[in-house]
């Protein structure tokens, strides 16, 4: 009789915990700071210095392409700005999506995969964001990132319902179900443009899956027909 019966939950894989682990220490540090606990007075201002020297904004880019300069330290702001988020709400439920659908996409794709997806579709958002809109405001926060993994994702339903002969617009459901609220909020709430970031963060993810997907196309089938 086995003794050490096999638990009926996948472990989740190492990428996405740390990728979360990141995400909601930085904001635990922010919280516990702004509250007085850690850091002594000058702690309460670390989330507006963080937003200042780690979040993407669009000026400082266009500085940098009008003068030919790219310093290393305001380039990393394409890899940090997910890294910081403008509230604790707003980073929880960023670590959440990342444990939900990061963990399948990392299941099939593999933790380098995933996280090519997530920061390759964070720096897409950053760039669109950049060109699309001409605005002078930060974007920050990793929902370009989540929404390049739920685009990974999609990719995944996608090729299931291809090799299935099921009807392929069902693999887009939950994108569709995510503008829609998001078009809500927008239009009755005034929530801000970062929409068009998360939109080209999906379109990236999705994009990318034909190529960082582990073996190609047809490695990635055989895969699916496993699970």
């Amino acid at each position: 009789m086995n003794s050490n019966p096999e638990s009926p939950f996948n472990p989740l894989p190492p990428s996405v915990i740390a990728l979360s682990a990141v995400i909601l220490g930085i904001e635990v540090l922010f919280s516990l700071g702004a509250r007085g606990i850690i850091g002594g007075p000058e702690a309460v201002g670390w989330r507006l210095a963080a937003l200042e020297d780690w979040s993407f904004i669009p000026p400082v880019f266009d500085w940098m392409l009008a003068n030919g300069q790219f310093p290393p330290e305001q380039m990393a702001r394409f890899l940090t700005y997910p890294l910081i988020h403008a509230n604790f709400t707003h980073a929880v439920f960023v670590a959440i999506f990342v444990l939900a659908i990061g963990k399948m996409v990392s299941e099939v794709f593999g933790g380098l995969a995933f996280l090519s997806v997530f920061w390759g579709s964070s720096i897409v958002g950053a760039l669109v964001y950049w060109l699309a809109l001409q605005t002078d405001f930060p974007l920050v926060g990793g929902y370009p990132g989540v929404y390049g993994l739920i685009g990974a994702y999609t990719f995944l339903l996608w090729v299931s319902l291809v090799h299935t002969g099921g009807p392929q617009y069902r693999a887009f459901g939950l994108i569709g179900v995510l503008l829609a609220i998001q078009l809500f909020f927008a239009v009755f709430f005034e929530t801000g443009q970062d929409w068009v970031a998360d939109i080209a963060g999906f379109a990236a993810g999705f994009l990318m899956s034909f190529v960082v997907s582990p073996g190609g196309w047809a490695r990635l089938m055989e895969r699916l027909r496993q699970r």
